[in-house]
């Protein structure tokens, strides 16, 4: 049986999804009706640590849901350590693949935050992220930022120095 939590993030509800322990989906929205059973203690404290800085990757396995080509992605995506960000075109490079490929596999992506999906920037800007909500840009700007990468004028990520 599948069951969501939900926990308070700086910005807002995350609403993890669960079967028998094991995490399917992190999405960085959620509402407190939809969650209602309680988050495991052991992701409290991991989601706890990321926020105060103490947690930099989660290491936790890319979802077996997608495409052989998404994993490829999420692998690639998964490998990108905290601090640092890399374009669509660098994982496209890495696998083999086209630059707008690699976006619609990170918008696939079901384990928001703990596969970074927010680590991929276009190599213009900030490029896209798909939590489902208005503010999705500003979610992704905030846990760049959190994770010491700025964004100057034209919205291009920086690693803080």
């Amino acid at each position: 049986m599948k069951y969501a939590c939900l926990y308070q993030a700086p910005f807002g509800n995350i609403t993890l999804v669960f079967e028998q322990n094991e995490l399917l989906e992190l999405h960085l929205h959620g509402h407190p009706a939809d969650a209602p059973y309680p988050l495991p203690e052991q992701w409290r404290h991991k989601l706890d640590d990321y926020f105060s800085g103490r947690l930099k990757n989660f290491g936790h396995p890319i979802s077996r849901s997608g495409t052989v080509f998404q994993q490829k992605v999420w692998q690639a995506i998964a490998e990108i350590p905290a601090g640092t960000v890399m374009t669509y075109q660098d994982i496209a490079r890495k696998i083999g693949s086209h630059p707008r490929a690699v976006g619609g596999a990170c918008g696939k992506n079901p384990l928001a935050l703990v596969v970074p999906c927010h680590r991929v920037v276009a190599s213009n800007g900030l490029g896209g992220f798909s939590s489902g909500l208005d503010q999705a840009l500003d979610i992704k700007r905030w846990l760049l930022e959190h994770e010491g990468v700025f964004l100057n004028s034209e919205n291009k990520a920086k690693v803080k120095k």
